[in-house]
């Protein structure tokens, strides 16, 4: 079986890598990267070379809305969708307040398309919802750049940007198999964020799928909501089913808040217990290596950030400069690489607050 989307590759060389586009776009310099970045190399106009893409060109306004930072995860974005802005003299970004109600990030969109701005960068509430008024702005001449939850319509959008749902279940479930050495009885068990959501269930699908991979399965499978009470409550609930666990992945590291608690709380330490979405907080646990947090999986939440740095590039009519290519890509998509002991120095600088 074939588990891997095009350019994943097994977890040894995986394990520390950057962005991996949709489209086997891998080296991206002066342009965008997925690979964390050193304080003293953040890109911008300040440090660019002349001739390169950073370097300072027409001034472009570009819009940008997403939900509200109600969670770790979706506070990062919106804080490292400024923070790309910022770093660019010849951007000015019109920053619309989070929000989770359609409507409103609807007329939001109608705003930035009535004060013509260059491009939109959109993280959508709801991306069915959100399609016909991106369709809108692309058919006034505005590129519409997609972030995370996709539109239902390809043409409403110039460029989409995603993580790579399935792809964290693959890694999860590789990095177990790597540590269970072909233990073919190893008890694991999941803790899923909210199971209605698409997103939710290609993570669980890639798991199971890695999993068989190695004749292992899920054992012991609850759902949470995302949420660190939601995490405590649903761990809880899976610690007193399961006796015993060798292994232990938890979709999300703002609901693996909670989850830490309850697994502190019943004093459960026999499992190695893998994280998602990568926060600070899990990397930090990680780091000091005293307890079941091992490994967390990465689902970038630089994604919006890449989103503004391929707005500037559109605007501005520019191409990634490390492509033959001379138009920029319809579609990238982010790694999911596992963060371990071993290379989390590397992706703690965009790492987020649970």
């Amino acid at each position: 079986m074939n588990l891997k989307s095009p350019a994943r590759r097994p977890l040894a060389r995986r394990v520390g890598t950057g962005l991996v586009a949709g489209l086997a776009v891998l080296a991206l310099s002066a342009c965008i990267s997925n690979t964390p970045e050193k304080s003293e190399n953040v890109g911008g106009t300040s440090n660019a070379k002349a001739g390169s893409n950073d370097e300072k060109g027409d001034t472009v306004v570009i819009g940008f809305s997403a939900p509200a930072a109600d969670h770790g995860w979706m506070g990062a974005i919106s804080e490292q969708a400024k923070t790309a802005a910022d770093s660019y003299e010849d951007v000015e970004l019109r920053l619309a307040e989070g929000t989770n109600e359609v409507g409103l990030q609807i007329s939001q969109v109608e705003t930035f398309i009535n004060d013509k701005v260059d491009a939109i960068v959109l993280l959508p509430f709801d991306g069915a919802a959100l399609t016909p008024v991106a369709l809108k702005a692309m058919e006034a001449g505005i590129p519409v750049i997609n972030v995370d939850r996709e539109f239902n319509d390809p043409n409403a959008a110039r460029v989409t940007v995603l993580g790579d749902n399935y792809g964290m279940g693959v890694s999860a479930g590789e990095y177990v198999c790597e540590q269970a050495g072909g233990k073919t009885g190893a008890v694991v068990a999941e803790i899923a964020g909210i199971d209605s959501l698409p997103l939710t269930q290609d993570r669980s699908k890639g798991f199971k799928d890695a999993l068989s991979e190695c004749g292992l399965d899920v054992d012991n499978r609850v759902a949470a909501d995302f949420t660190v009470e939601g995490g405590e409550k649903a761990a809880s609930n899976l610690l007193q089913a399961a006796p015993k666990i060798d292994f232990l992945w938890n979709h999300d590291d703002d609901q693996g808040v909670g989850v830490l608690a309850a697994i502190n709380n019943a004093g459960r330490d026999e499992f190695t217990m893998v994280g998602g979405a990568g926060s600070a907080n899990a990397m930090r646990e990680i780091e000091s290596d005293k307890g079941v947090l091992k490994a967390t999986v990465i689902y970038p939440s630089t994604q919006a950030a890449d989103g503004i740095k391929l707005a500037r590039l559109l605007a501005q009519d520019k191409a990634m400069s490390d492509l033959v290519e001379v138009t920029v890509p319809r579609t990238i998509q982010l790694d999911a690489p596992v963060v371990t002991k071993d290379n989390v120095e590397e992706f703690l600088p965009t790492a987020f607050e649970s």
